[in-house]
């Protein structure tokens, strides 16, 4: 899945109106103004987002590579694993959209 199309299905899971504008990303409308909504990013935003939608993160010990997980509160939606590399923060904030992106596909 595009980073394009996990941002769209993560804001609809998230109940966050926007959309996508090429070469900047999803774009929200406030009544002050405007923003390039991005999680996978920003590590506020992918924490309103897992506190929004009850996503659980954390370390995988179970692992032999360094590894974070998310997983949601709601049933029917699996966890989803990303190995850290270089950069746990990117990992985990791709790790609570993958899941946010599951959530949002299951809505109608």
């Amino acid at each position: 899945m595009t980073d394009r199309e996990l941002l769209e299905l993560a804001a609809k899971a998230a109940g966050i109106e926007g959309y996508w504008v090429e070469g900047f990303g999803y774009r929200v409308e406030t009544l002050s103004g405007h923003y390039f909504w991005n999680p996978l990013t920003d590590d506020g935003e992918a924490l309103r987002l897992a506190v929004g939608l009850g996503i659980q993160v954390g370390p995988n010990p179970a692992s032999r590579e360094p590894m974070c997980f998310a997983w949601p509160r709601q049933q029917g939606v699996a966890a989803q694993y990303e190995t850290y590399g270089d950069d746990p923060y990117a990992a985990t904030r791709r790790a609570i959209v993958r899941v946010a992106a599951e959530i949002g596909k299951g809505m109608k």
